[in-house]
């Protein structure tokens, strides 16, 4: 009976459960990840050789002229070293590590999940997947509040493979507004990026101007109506109103769509 158990085992058949539970599922990047890791023992003493943890998304990459998915992990935290789980014994194990600051917001359709597994030799691995929230930095809320408060609208937040822009990680997490107040005449769309430190957040904004006339169609058909600006804000910046930091906003803007 024991070796039929430990065959039904190495299929996944009676063998070890494993269930992570997070102390916090709202987080903001850079948060510290806590909670608990229970463990159940199957119907046979199994040797887990480690218990990982993930921190997983996913972005979309060109190839053949079609959109791909691919999967990014942000963060492995190997939480155990090799041990032996005896039949029906249960372990609880605390884990704790950080968010990365490049974790993109689950915004849209943006998935971010924590995959927890027991790496068990010739077995199926159990594993269990809890999806994150992840919530925009006060420093992000701000610039979208302000970049709201001049009349654009968000339209679509995706992760885009780019190995220019990208830094950890090979893609960045695009924000993209469209124009409703004084710049709908104006521009076709309003690109967002952010780069998050520890203090700091750096904002990339990309223009995409309306063509306007010959020159305009030539512009646009050789990608030269796209401006860049960039900003940078610290944690002192927390304090500074909407209307101040959309107004520094206006005027960059202004002053490169001319």
């Amino acid at each position: 009976m024991s070796m039929f158990k430990k065959l039904l085992a190495s299929v996944g058949i009676g063998s070890a459960q494993v269930d992570a539970r997070l102390e916090k599922d709202s987080l903001l990047p850079g948060d510290t990840v806590k909670g608990e890791v229970h463990i159940t023992g199957g119907d046979v003493a199994q040797e887990i050789d480690e218990i990982y943890m993930y921190v997983v998304t996913h972005y979309e990459r060109e190839a053949n002229d079609t959109k791909v998915k691919e999967e990014c992990t942000l963060v492995k935290h190997r939480l155990s070293e090799r041990f032996t789980l005896q039949p029906r014994e249960s372990k609880v194990l605390p884990f704790s590590f950080q968010l990365p600051y490049e974790t993109p917001l689950t915004m849209g359709r943006q998935p971010v999940y924590l995959r927890t597994g027991l790496d068990i030799k010739n077995a199926i691995d159990p594993g269990d997947s809890d999806f994150i929230e992840v919530r925009p930095h006060p420093l992000m809320s701000k610039v979208l509040d302000a970049i709201s408060h001049l009349g654009f609208q968000l339209f679509k937040v995706d992760c885009e493979y780019n190995r220019y822009l990208g830094r950890k990680y090979p893609f960045v997490q695009e924000f993209e507004f469209r124009p409703t107040g004084k710049y709908r005449s104006r521009l076709e769309e309003l690109e967002v990026i952010f780069f998050l430190r520890d203090g700091e957040l750096e904002v990339l904004l990309e223009l995409d101007k309306r063509a306007r006339g010959f020159l305009g169609a030539l512009e646009e058909a050789f990608n030269l109506d796209e401006r860049y600006i960039r900003i940078r804000l610290t944690d002192s910046d927390q304090n500074r109103s909407v209307a101040n930091i959309a107004s520094v906003l206006e005027n960059m803007i202004d002053r490169n769509i001319r």
